[in-house]
């Protein structure tokens, strides 16, 4: 579905079906897998996310990438680029990613932090 202006109508299209996640569910293998899983699933609102899963076809989007990118970082202390949650195709692409990621220091992503609580202020 369309706006007025011609751009994807985001409200207009259905919610996520769980049961559809169900059906190709992969659990998480790894500590890692199963800690991204967890923020995935936290942030997305869902019950479970499986390897296979793709971010942005169980109803993710940018403002949510943002979150998964403080979180990833604050929780597991991996200095995950934004860009990984747009340029990997799963869960488990994304945890292979995050892997090679190591944290710095909590300065680096102060920034970043601030405008997560600027968006949410919103």
């Amino acid at each position: 579905p369309l706006t007025p202006n011609g751009k994807l109508d985001r409200k207009g299209l259905p919610a996520p079906d769980p049961s559809q996640l169900q059906q190709h569910y992969v659990a998480p293998e790894t500590e890692l897998e199963q800690q991204i899983a967890a923020i995935w699933a936290e942030v997305l609102r869902l019950p479970q996310v499986g390897l296979n899963d793709n971010f942005f076809e169980v109803g993710g989007h940018s403002l949510l990438a943002i979150q998964i990118t403080s979180r990833v970082q604050a929780e597991l202390g991996l200095e995950v680029p934004l860009v990984e949650v747009f340029q990997t195709d799963s869960l488990r692409a994304y945890a292979q990613a995050a892997a090679t990621f190591r944290a710095g220091t909590a300065e680096d992503f102060d920034d970043l932090r601030d405008f997560l609580s600027e968006l949410e202020a919103i």
